[in-house]
């Protein structure tokens, strides 16, 4: 199969890793993977402000950039959720078959254990976009108790948006803080060693306060989970 990646503009600025670890795992799996240099933003952040004369470019470059790909993943619910939900309503027709990561491996590849090793304890953050717009369900806990090692906690307030939200979190500092440190609190109570969830850009906006409190949690993408073989001797 040969696929698409948008890689998104957090993952390709601050997070490439993510992009690296979506790239082994799909050619682990058989998929041929194509990176189309011709991609830029997908628009989210200029038609969530509000400013969509000028997302409408962005997008219209983004479907011609990742046209005629068998599949097109997307290591991000958040942009996945933009390119199949939202851009319509600019009337821009998004490439056919965009996927978020969990939906492309548990749905179109039909499967779970990817072959992952990843001895630490987990918990996952179930981020807005996934859950509200792309429903992705439980899909990436699916894969998550799959991975050999890897001991899956439970998330207390999973639901509860973590307070990032684009450019909310820019707008309005002070409530995003307050749900961001609500969000913690649920990490913590976990007890778990890493963090994990489908979009960076939440899992920077927690990580941050983690760090900032030493709490010793990481934060980990979805994708760099799956494509681990960490210490793997089998």
């Amino acid at each position: 199969m040969r696929v698409g990646l948008f890689v998104t503009c957090v993952n390709d600025t601050l997070f490439p890793g993510t992009g690296q670890a979506t790239v082994r795992l799909l050619e682990r799996l058989g998929c041929t993977v194509d990176f189309p240099l011709e991609q830029t933003c997908c628009g989210q952040m200029h038609f969530n402000t509000g400013y969509r004369d000028d997302a409408r470019p962005l997008a219209r470059r983004f479907a011609a950039a990742l046209d005629g790909y068998d599949a097109v993943v997307v290591p991000s619910g958040s942009c996945a959720a933009m390119v199949r939900e939202w851009y319509p309503t600019l009337g821009v027709k998004p490439p056919a078959g965009v996927y978020e990561l969990s939906e492309f491996l548990v749905d179109v590849l039909e499967v779970t254990d990817v072959g992952a090793y990843f001895p630490h304890t987990v918990t996952y953050h179930p981020t807005c976009h996934s859950l509200r717009s792309l429903r992705v369900g439980s899909r990436p806990l699916d894969l998550l108790a799959k991975v050999r090692g890897l001991t899956l906690v439970p998330l207390g307030g999973a639901d509860e948006c973590c307070g990032f939200g684009g450019t909310f979190s820019l707008k309005n500092p002070a409530v995003s803080a307050a749900m961001c440190a609500d969000k913690v609190r649920n990490v913590l109570d976990t007890g778990a060693e890493v963090l994990c969830a489908t979009d960076n850009s939440c899992l920077m906006h927690i990580g941050g306060s983690l760090t900032r409190q030493r709490t010793g949690v990481r934060v980990v993408h979805l994708a760099e989970i799956l494509a681990s073989t960490e210490g793997d001797a089998s």
